[in-house]
């Protein structure tokens, strides 16, 4: 018997009364925004290139939010153009794509739709954490970060995290969680409701995982603030400008990561939240698991934005001022 509620699980066309206009709006505004912080990390490593042609002297932080723009770029790219196609010729992903192996399985398309919705969901909090260990380590451990943490290093745990990312988020695709497709038949996702632990097993350990991950992220920006307080107290109030730069630079790394932790978190926790009510209190209700995912896929949108916003100069200006007070 199908849950109750699922009313778009099988459907062929997109529910009537649907719009492709918000959802193209989200596009231009993820493309454009992830292209301009690109664009941004860019101009900051040409400005850190050493005298005599020597390689820029960009730190892992810097390499780890360069990752965190180009999978939010890649997420944008590969979901956004599915769910147009899907409203251009009026046919929902199960229909759009080659059809499933049994008649109740989705179709390809909308399998691997469901899959690119974990991994990109996934993906970027694997990211911040790094950035929020390598902050910490950077202000508790400076002894250690200068000898282990390198640019090399940095550009290795990138595709480290996207390769154990997408050995985890396949498991639906091998029995182990039920992809699904969601009204109005734009979106698929695993199933977050109905069903036995075989089912509803891998949206319990993917919510439980992306909530110790904010914990761990949350854990580590306390650490990197008590550090940065303990800087600031033993150092002398009037001082040379340039024995405050270092310190400047871990507060702006500190202030940046914080605000995309907020973000992600209030953009994560509905999912989170549906998940446990889905199966531990079988509550069927598409339009509020719709809106979790539509959170979900806000935060790739906002995190360039928050990036090109902190980088102008008044705004930074502003933030050091009251952290300074």
């Amino acid at each position: 018997m199908e849950p109750e509620g699922y009313r778009c699980r099988s459907s062929r066309y997109i529910e009537s009364g649907q719009s492709a206009v918000p959802g193209s709006v989200l596009f231009a505004a993820g493309l454009l925004g992830n292209v301009l912080a690109l664009l941004l990390l860019g101009q900051h490593r040409r400005r850190s290139r050493s005298p005599g042609g020597r390689p820029p002297r960009v730190s892992a932080f810097y390499v780890l939010v360069s990752g965190l723009a180009v999978t939010d770029l890649l997420g944008k790219c590969l979901l956004s153009p599915i769910v147009l196609a899907a409203y251009a010729y009026n046919r929902s992903l199960s229909e759009l794509g080659p059809g499933g192996r049994t008649d109740g399985e989705p179709g390809v398309l909308c399998q691997l739709f469901a899959f690119l919705m974990a991994f990109f969901g996934l993906a970027p909090t694997l990211l911040l954490l790094a950035m929020a260990l390598e902050c910490w380590l950077s202000l508790g451990h400076p002894y250690f970060y200068r000898r282990h943490l390198t640019r090399r290093l940095g550009a290795t745990l990138g595709p480290a995290a996207a390769g154990l990312c997408a050995l985890f988020c396949a498991l639906p695709l091998l029995g182990f969680g039920v992809p699904m497709q969601y009204c109005p038949g734009t979106w698929c996702f695993i199933r977050m409701a109905g069903g036995g632990p075989r089912q509803l097993g891998f949206p319990v350990l993917y919510a439980s995982l992306m909530g110790l991950l904010v914990l761990a992220i949350g854990a580590c920006n306390v650490s990197s603030m008590r550090h940065l307080y303990s800087m600031a107290r033993r150092q002398p109030r009037r001082g040379p400008p340039a024995a405050a730069a270092p310190r400047m630079e871990e507060l702006d790394h500190l202030i940046l990561l914080g605000l995309m932790t907020v973000l992600f978190t209030i953009c994560s926790l509905p999912l989170i939240i549906r998940v446990y009510m889905g199966a531990f209190a079988a509550d069927f209700n598409e339009n509020a698991d719709l809106s979790a995912l539509r959170f979900l896929s806000v935060n790739s949108i906002v995190d360039p934005w928050v990036f090109i916003i902190f980088r102008t100069s008044f705004f930074r200006m502003f933030v050091r001022r009251v952290c300074r007070r």
